[in-house]
């Protein structure tokens, strides 16, 4: 006994016309083989991207992944979705730098003018990933995008928080996520880190405590 049908969609989101020709080769293949053997079977191919992009090719049920965490790789879609995940730390150490101070490993950053600078208890270790080292990422505090700072350690983080006074021990910082009438969305993490949203929500380390609402 059949029960479905499927094909997968290798490049949905990125070659739209190799997709179309897919859809249309895999519509000759299953009506083949409803002709073999008729039957209740279900016919599906749509990922995420696909129902974003194909959504005339729907068939009878889609396989939504990525737009169920409310993340698209289309920016159009993106505006229909609203994201089901927040990443949360908090600001564990403040200190004020002099000119010339160089931050975390490796000595990458150097502090051009003195900054008063977060330490924040999120790393590579929880899936923040250190390829967003030195690559204009950052988190939010207060409402307000502040910049990672170095590289991304284990166990912390170091963020430019010299534009938010009122920051303190203990603030909440929204690695990904909303604050205020800021935005962080999983797409923004990725690039940062030359990835895809897919490995940002996987890699998200087992001791980062999951609070479902």
């Amino acid at each position: 006994k059949i029960h479905s049908v499927s094909t997968h969609l290798p490049a949905a989101d990125e070659d739209p016309a190799y997709t179309e020709a897919q859809l249309q080769r895999f519509e000759k293949a299953w009506a083949q083989v409803r002709r073999a053997a008729p039957g209740d079977f279900l016919v599906h191919a749509l990922c995420s991207a696909g129902v974003s992009r194909f959504a005339n090719s729907a068939f009878d049920i889609v396989r939504a992944g990525l737009m169920l965490y409310g993340a698209s790789s289309d920016s159009e879609f993106q505006r229909k979705l609203r994201p089901a995940m927040t990443w949360k730390t908090r600001i564990v150490l403040l200190r004020e730098v002099a000119a010339g101070s160089s931050i975390s490993y490796g000595r990458t950053f150097i502090a051009p003018q003195a900054m008063r600078v977060a330490t924040i208890s999120a790393g590579y270790a929880d899936g923040l990933s250190r390829s967003i080292s030195n690559r204009d990422a950052v988190v939010l505090i207060g409402g307000r995008r502040c910049a990672v700072l170095g590289r991304v350690t284990m166990d912390l983080t170091m963020v430019d928080v010299t534009a938010t006074p009122e920051a303190a021990v203990g603030d909440e910082v929204a690695l990904m996520g909303r604050q205020g009438d800021e935005e962080i969305l999983a797409t923004e993490v990725a690039a940062r880190a030359s990835t895809i949203a897919w490995e940002i929500f996987t890699g998200i380390g087992s001791r980062v405590a999951r609070v479902y609402v």
